[in-house]
């Protein structure tokens, strides 16, 4: 009995007396100050960062409040934290912080965490590798639980190969949030399309010989087995002085479509001087979003990789949409929405329509295709209603957002950030609300606080996922060194 008393004592201390009052909120990390959460996400673990030798936090919510805090840590028991959302759903959390500084306990202005009515979506998934320019060596496509800290891997390229044949894995994407339709990319050793339909799993090459290359940027159609995706001849050069680093560019890009039952690739754009990239289609599957920048090669004496690298600020990106016949396959009536590049110098990536057909993210910079690697990268918002575009102010930070994405139910927004540090991409989520209204984001929880500061890995790509992939990593490893079935091509 004694023992256990003094493990109650340890998990809940008690709350300081006669502790200083301050007039600021607390710095914390994660800030999860005044955020708006999901009821079924995992506790907001947070540090301190006061130079405290101790902390407590009081967490009040309706019918009751719990401490936490050892050393400069709060973190809170998965079980209890369950109980305090069932209690908080639709209301609020008041948190107190305290800190012994110097000898002397301090209490800080408190903070709410509002936890709204509104459900998250159980998974998430993302491509964890490191934030390298040229090399790489581990990389893998990781599922994250959001209601609780278990995260596994999808499928790892160290399974099959390392060094001279290493192996690139990315872009991963599921139909309708589903992984029984899902796919991902291998390129390099192995290279191929891990295509998963009904459940099977298949292994394809979409390079034909009348396209640029296999498909790249991919999208699902909501109702038929059809894929949309850019085919890119991509290249990288490097800054010695710019913020940016990197650019990424693509000299040639255009648009095909996959149909998954008859292993068929067809071209849907494939426009002189323009760069299409980035398909997406409505939550219908009667429009196709893609961007497109029309830039024209001048310099006959100079390969296009090298006239591209000089002229780098010029592609700039715009927003546009076709109509499609599900039935026909057929697209009509394209449209620029959304004119960047001349009305405002800026350039479009990135977008997403939400699932109601209401809204569609995506990310602006001043120009290129590769908004995670510039700085000045922020997600903004247009109404497909009435077509007006807006920053998302409560989303974005000073330092690169890109590749924003849709919760199942449309009230989460998750974007990949790089406000930290500026060097590596993590998720964040934002809640949105029935209004159209984006509330402050916040850091994908860790048991850890402290997690993403000696986790040196980037996660790019977050999609959201209402159920895990159930296909273990070694059925997809054993696939992969298999030949990939060629597609073929079928003219429009």
């Amino acid at each position: 009995m004694g023992l256990i008393a003094l493990l109650a004592a340890c998990n809940h201390p008690d709350v300081p007396t006669g502790a200083q009052q301050e007039s600021r909120l607390p710095r914390i990390y994660p800030d999860y100050t005044e955020v708006t959460i999901p009821y079924n996400i995992c506790p907001l673990n947070f540090a301190v960062q006061e130079g405290a030798e101790e902390v407590v936090a009081n967490l009040k919510y309706p019918g009751g409040e719990l401490t936490y805090g050892k050393e400069q840590k709060v973190q809170i028991e998965e079980d209890e934290w369950k109980n305090i959302m069932k209690a908080s759903k639709g209301k609020s959390i008041e948190v107190d912080v305290y800190a012994k500084i110097a000898g002397t306990w301090k209490v800080f202005k408190p903070f709410n965490i509002y936890v709204a009515e509104d459900s998250i979506d159980h998974y998430i998934s993302y491509r964890v590798i490191q934030p390298s320019y040229v090399a790489y060596e581990r990389l893998s496509i990781n599922q994250r639980n959001l209601t609780n800290f278990d995260e596994r891997e999808i499928y790892s390229n160290m399974s099959v190969s390392t060094e001279s044949t290493g192996q690139c894995i990315n872009c991963h994407s599921y139909q309708n949030y589903r992984t029984d339709n899902m796919l991902f990319h291998m390129r390099q050793g192995f290279g191929g399309t891990m295509l998963v339909t009904h459940g099977e799993l298949r292994k394809i090459d979409l390079k034909t010989n009348e396209t640029l290359s296999a498909g790249v940027y991919p999208s699902w159609h909501p109702t038929k087995n059809l894929i949309a995706f850019s085919t890119n001849k991509t290249g990288q050069s490097f800054h010695t002085k710019d913020l940016n680093k990197i650019e990424v560019q693509d000299t040639e890009s255009d648009l095909i479509l996959y149909d998954v039952e008859k292993n068929e690739v067809s071209i849907i754009s494939e426009l002189d001087d323009e760069l299409e990239v980035f398909p997406t289609w409505s939550p219908d599957g009667k429009k196709l979003y893609f961007c497109s920048a029309h830039f024209e090669y001048k310099n006959d004496s100079l390969a296009k990789e090298t006239e591209m690298i000089q002229r780098y600020t010029e592609v700039k990106y715009d927003l546009y949409c076709a109509d499609f016949n599900p039935e026909t396959k057929e697209f009509s009536n394209l449209e620029k929405i959304y004119n960047a590049a001349d009305s405002l110098g800026q350039s479009v990536t990135l977008p997403r329509v939400s699932p109601d057909g209401r809204y569609l993210l995506f990310a602006q910079a001043e120009y290129g295709c590769f908004h995670v690697w510039h700085a000045d990268a922020d997600i903004y918002m247009m109404d497909l209603a009435t077509r007006k575009v807006q920053k998302l102010d409560a989303v974005n930070s000073p330092r690169s957002e890109s590749y924003p994405s849709w919760s199942s139910n449309g009230r989460w927004i998750m974007v990949d950030s790089r406000r930290d540090d500026g060097n590596y991409t993590r998720p964040v989520l934002a809640y949105f609300d029935k209004s159209g209204k984006a509330h402050k984001a916040f850091a994908l929880p860790q048991k850890d606080p402290y997690f993403n500061t000696f986790f040196l890995r980037s996660f790019n790509r977050p999609e959201f996922m209402i159920e895990p992939v159930t296909i273990t990593p070694q059925e997809f490893a054993k696939k992969a060194k298999e030949d990939a079935v060629p597609a073929k091509y079928a003219r429009r």
